[in-house]
């Protein structure tokens, strides 16, 4: 990250810390909170981490690395399908749901471990293992009864699953796609609601994994996709494989040990399953730390307004870190503003503002997703903001059919006037590392012209990225008319 510029002004600073317990407290020990650790000892040490729950970092216990297991025993169950297509044929694939979930589990249970010890290993003395409320600007109580005071606060307390009241219907057959890493053995099927990337990760999952699975969607949404073409696109390939309603008003009921849905009036539009997985996104967990006993800035819903680009809460020595910010719940995003904090929290009053990296975000679905940089709906709302639009299919592109992973479709988009590339939103092949080279792009601010100079080998799946910026480059004004498709031309073209 980039520096840009610092504030000083607000809270003065401490005379060497005499009159607090801590230059910094850190309630949080997740990503954001052990980043912002890691970061703030280097100014002091006088640092303290909290945190009442267990540890291991939502990516770790119920995130990131738990639901890729998940995918992969899907993929493996999955990849036997496809071999027809080259004249390869296998049985059909005999899943053991109680051995698919036991190395869920115990893989998860590794990568816990990992955290867990890297947080014991940061010193005695450092972690406060229980919760804490604000009771005022520089204090804070703890679970213990116990009060003790900082210079400087780092909010990073995570988030949590949101679930819609309506949900509750279900009972005790109502799950969160936390408690799917905790199954010991797979189900006979499950009601997905929600089509972001948590919902079209395990829904497709599961699916695979021989689990009889409908998902229910709100407003015709597939994921982060904003892009209508891509959107749509998507849409009508996860529809071809498994069971799926984009736009959903649903009735939730319950029948014995069955949860019944019902999506219409029809006789067909009315199904049983054994569980009900609300993955209708995550919520920050802001509502219980006290904040209404600081004299902290407040939106609509309750959270601080803060600056992103230097996670400072108002004019405070508060910062904010992670999905309690919620601005991208992401892993990479939330260690990013984690390290910010705790260096403007060690460092306060000099609180920097430093640029922020190209967004990028992957769901692991299949086809993969993947949105960098700009998106389709935010270059929409920018007043003055002209810009061309270049696409690739990846139903012809070569390497694609080859490999007969031929399903994807690739918008990228660019500046009228400048050339720069701005943003992409895809669905296809290996998106998430075709996505790492179009964030690489937008941060070193490369033109579509610049781009189209880099080497593309012959035959892969990135000629496909130089079909897209040649048709962008051609929407542009410049290039050949019309641009040629990477099946037109050998590597040196």
């Amino acid at each position: 990250m980039t520096q840009q510029n610092v504030l000083t002004h607000g809270f003065a600073p401490n005379s060497g810390g005499a009159a607090y317990d801590f230059d910094v407290a850190i309630i949080g020990a997740g990503t954001a909170g052990m980043a912002a650790y890691r970061e703030a000892s280097q100014y002091t040490d006088r640092v303290a981490l909290i945190d009442g729950g267990p540890l291991g970092t939502t990516c770790a216990r119920v995130g990131c690395m738990p639901s890729k297991l998940l995918i992969a025993a899907a993929e493996a169950a999955h990849t036997g399908g496809r071999t027809p297509l080259f004249g390869v044929r296998y049985g059909a694939p005999e899943i053991d749901g109680k051995a698919v979930m036991a190395r869920v589990r115990s893989e998860r249970d590794r990568f816990v471990g990992f955290v867990e010890a890297a947080v014991f290993g940061f010193g005695d003395g450092k972690l406060i293992s229980e919760y804490a409320r604000f009771e005022d600007d520089h204090t804070l109580r703890l679970g213990s009864g116990r009060k003790i005071t900082a210079r400087s606060i780092v909010i990073a307390t995570g988030s949590s699953p949101a679930i819609p009241q309506a949900f509750f219907a279900a009972g005790d057959r109502l799950i969160v796609n936390d408690d799917v890493f905790e199954w010991t053995d797979l189900p006979g099927s499950v009601a997905v609601f929600g089509a972001g990337v948590i919902g079209l990760e395990l829904g497709q999952a599961l699916h695979r994994l021989g689990v009889r699975v409908r998902l229910f969607g709100r407003d015709n949404l597939v994921g982060p996709l904003t892009d209508p073409f891509v959107r749509d696109y998507a849409a009508d390939t996860f529809s071809g494989e498994f069971a799926a309603i984009w736009h959903a008003d649903s009735r939730i009921s319950r029948d014995g040990d069955a949860v019944v849905v019902r999506w219409g009036d029809e006789p067909n539009q009315e199904e049983r399953f054994d569980y009900l997985i609300a993955a209708t996104g995550r919520r920050p967990n802001i509502d219980k730390i006290g904040l209404e006993n600081t004299s902290l800035s407040l939106s609509e819903t309750g959270a601080p307004i803060y600056d992103p680009l230097s996670g400072r809460v108002g004019d405070s020595h508060i910062f904010i870190a992670g999905d309690a910010a919620f601005d991208l719940p992401l892993l990479h995003e939330a260690a990013d503003e984690g390290r910010l904090a705790g260096e403007n929290a060690a460092r306060f009053p000099h609180s920097y503002r430093r640029s922020r990296r190209a967004p990028i975000g992957i769901v692991f679905s299949d086809p993969q997703i993947a949105i960098v940089g700009a998106t389709y709906a935010s270059l929409m709302k920018r007043s003055g903001c002209d810009f061309a639009i270049g696409e690739v299919s990846f139903e012809d592109q070569g390497r694609a059919r080859v490999m007969g992973l031929n399903k994807g479709l690739l918008r990228v988009y660019a500046e009228h006037g400048t050339g720069r590339f701005l943003g992409a939103e895809m669905i296809g092949p290996s998106a998430e590392h075709l996505a790492h080279l179009l964030a690489w792009a937008i941060q070193s601010g490369m033109t579509v012209e610049q781009i189209l100079q880099m080497p593309f080998y012959h035959p892969v799946l990135e000629e496909g990225v130089r079909t897209a910026f040649r048709t962008a480059n051609h929407a542009l004004g410049f290039g050949p008319n019309p641009p040629m498709r990477c099946i037109d031309c050998g590597p040196g073209a």
